[in-house]
């Protein structure tokens, strides 16, 4: 899937880096209820914790953030966004914007409670440098926690496989399961206040082609509302980084059970556990 080689380590985002101004008034209108940051308080709490955001893009999340953690920084690769973030959290003591890549975070080993990706650099098989990259600046405990689209929730996942018709779901959800993720799936509302956002805010998600697709039927479907709603759907991943180690016995060490336990113990393995 071509969406997952990483030939190179920073692929250019088709809508924030080209469209940043259109991408705040997304931020604006989507997860209006606030269903993602409650799954995210339940399975990464980060208050009072050491937070880093993972491709920050324009910071648009890190003072909510930093109103409860002890402190947070931005991490995104594309200087203007750098910039932007900046100047968002100016006056924010507890905030730092830093240039870097999810292969290469500038944050020590070992410094950081929980690492938030949104949307960013996470979707599947090719993404492994940075998830080595994670483990090494979490603590033991510490939490991976990435936010992504929904591709089995219809109709914004219907139309992301349009324009992404060599994407499997399923052997994403077997990647992520493979590499210990636990999965929540979360429903949100996006609501726009008038036509030409929903026109503007799609037309930034998608090709020409299904961005007018996606964007007529949004409005078929709110039957000239003032509100436009469309419901999104979302996948909530997180990992926790093992506290420690236990002893597990081999399969040569289960098959010799009968022999004594000094014999036993040179057979066993050792395995991390959370």
């Amino acid at each position: 899937m071509s969406r997952f080689s990483r030939k190179t380590e920073v692929y250019p985002s088709p809508n924030i880096w080209y469209h940043a101004d259109t991408y705040e008034l997304e931020n604006r209108v989507h997860d209006v209820d606030g269903a993602i940051w409650r799954e995210l308080e339940r399975r990464a709490p980060w208050a009072g914790r050491d937070v880093v955001d993972l491709g920050c893009g324009d910071g648009f999340h890190l003072p909510r953030m930093a109103a409860a953690a002890r402190s947070v920084l931005g991490v995104e690769p594309h200087p203007p966004l750098v910039g932007r973030a900046q100047r968002r959290v100016d006056g924010l003591a507890n905030v730092t914007v830093k240039r870097g890549r999810a292969q290469r975070i500038p944050a020590a080993d070992g410094s950081v409670d929980v690492v938030h990706a949104r949307t960013a650099y996470f979707f599947g098989p090719g993404c492994e440098p940075g998830l080595r990259e994670v483990d090494r600046v979490l603590r033991p405990g510490g939490t991976l926690v990435i936010v992504d689209l929904d591709t089995r929730h219809a109709p914004y996942g219907e139309w992301m496989l349009a324009d992404l018709p060599q994407y499997d779901p399923d052997a994403v959800d077997a990647f992520f399961a493979a590499q210990g993720f636990e999965c929540r799936r979360v429903e949100t509302r996006w609501v726009f206040p008038d036509e030409r956002a929903v026109e503007a805010v799609l037309g930034i998600e998608f090709s020409p082609r299904v961005a007018r697709r996606a964007a007529a039927e949004t409005l078929a479907a709110a039957g000239g509302a003032r509100g436009v709603e469309l419901a999104v759907g979302y996948r909530v991943l997180t990992r926790r980084k093992p506290t420690g180690l236990i002893v597990r016995p081999s399969v040569e060490g289960i098959g010799s059970a009968a022999r004594s336990s000094k014999d036993s113990a040179g057979s066993a393995g050792i395995a991390t556990t959370g």
